[in-house]
């Protein structure tokens, strides 16, 4: 939980729990709650705003979320060697590294130096253009969004210092950018998320109310709103913009016919993404579209199989076990069933997830398949594997206690 929160804001921003905050900062960072009118600014020499170069990297965005990492970065390294000092090609590399660790949701430390390195190295060349021009709000934006990833990740290693300075300091840079709002879509990113996240979590987490006062009030409303619109007009942060939106109709907002929609347009544009392939097999189960659960759940083995970067064990726990339920529920096919459902054991403790979740309830299918096929020897090893596993007084536990204390009398 503590990670979550630290996470939740300006692009999954850490916010500081009582439990690690040092002293409180009074100074409070305040953004309003409407967009602002570009001011008279010069953005010439601007990359972000540059039409001419957003045709030249289209194709190497849509490779960088297709999981196509190489041909992406050639394209970024490209833009870096003719403009060395701008952080718009690093913090891009950066970006790329950041969904070579997303697949793992963020537990694969094998990027974390490359990928720190490049946000460093985004922040000492925004830190350059920012002192030559205190109103170089693209240099702000840059600054803003290099801490704010940053800071996730410390947060996530448990950091928690670090991630607190880089927080606070992704914060002050938001602020300074946000005059720029009015200028492109791009700007609204990180304003929209601490909008919509910010009473989101002193409303779900109230004992965390009296260090939100220190931080932005927000709007879920408005949060959404510009969400929305970064979603549908936002070049570099379109994406991201769609991932956190199908994610906070789902998981926070509780509206997954809204969210399918972004989910299925995701894993269609994007249909070598693991991250988003998977979040659409689940999306798909849940309201019971089960033939594009199946198609997109084969769909992830066949490349976990053919060994594609991006899918791994965690999306191949997904799809074992959403196959392991059709097999068992919609076939009737009891051995491909439980087939299924032992390869997302496997998978399960190959990622370490193998507390709750999938694991436990393929386990719990698992015994009750072996109950069915008079295989009490199975039944009773996977029923004291869920027994030792389940929260304490949960319905599977409470199963597992039944039929193992039925099975014990039944010895003697």
């Amino acid at each position: 939980m503590r990670s979550f929160l630290l996470c939740s804001a300006l692009l999954l921003l850490c916010l500081p729990s009582t439990a690690w905050a040092q002293q409180p900062d009074t100074t409070r960072i305040r953004l309003e709650n409407v967009d602002v009118a570009p001011l008279a600014a010069n953005i010439s020499g601007w990359l972000l705003l540059d039409k001419d170069i957003q045709t030249e990297l289209e194709g190497a965005v849509y490779n960088l979320y297709n999981f196509k990492y190489d041909k992406a970065e050639r394209q970024f390294r490209s833009l870096r060697r003719r403009y060395p000092q701008h952080p718009m090609p690093y913090f891009l590399l950066g970006l790329s590294t950041w969904w070579k660790i997303m697949p793992s949701n963020i537990t694969n430390k094998q990027y974390d130096k490359v990928f720190l390195a490049y946000m460093d190295t985004a922040v000492t060349r925004g830190e350059a253009l920012y002192k030559k021009d205190n109103k170089n709000y693209e240099a702000s934006f840059f600054l803003s969004a290099a801490y704010g990833f940053s800071a996730r990740l410390n947060a996530e290693r448990s950091n928690w210092r670090k991630a607190t300075v880089e927080s606070k300091r992704a914060l002050s840079y938001l602020e300074k950018s946000r005059e720029a709002n009015g200028l492109s879509p791009e700007f609204l990113f990180g304003q929209a998320l601490i909008n919509y996240y910010a009473p989101w979590i002193a409303d779900n987490y109230p004992l965390l109310r009296p260090v939100m006062l220190f931080f932005p009030r927000g709007n879920k409303q408005l949060g959404l709103q510009q969400l929305r619109n970064v979603a549908a007009n936002g070049f570099y942060t379109g994406p991201e913009a769609k991932v956190f939106l199908m994610k906070i109709l789902q998981n926070q907002e509780n509206k997954p016919a809204e969210a399918l929609p972004i989910a299925q347009q995701m894993a269609t544009t994007y249909p070598d993404n693991g991250y988003f392939q998977r979040f659409y097999a689940l999306m798909s189960y849940q309201v019971g579209d089960l033939r594009e659960c199946e198609r997109v759940s084969r769909d992830i083995l066949d490349k976990i199989n053919r060994g594609m970067p991006g899918y791994e064990g965690i999306s191949g726990r997904y799809a074992t076990f959403f196959l392991g339920s059709l097999m068992e529920s919609r076939y009737q096919d009891l051995d491909k069933a439980r087939d299924y459902y032992q390869r997302c054991v496997v998978f399960s403790e190959s990622t370490g997830d193998n507390q709750q979740g999938f694991y436990l309830y393929a386990l719990l299918n698992l015994a009750r398949i072996s109950v069915k096929q008079n295989n009490p020897e199975d039944a009773t090893r996977y029923y004291q594997e869920v027994f030792k596993k389940a929260d304490r007084k949960s319905e599977a536990q409470k199963e597992a206690g039944a039929y193992l204390q039925k099975n014990k009398k039944k010895k003697r």
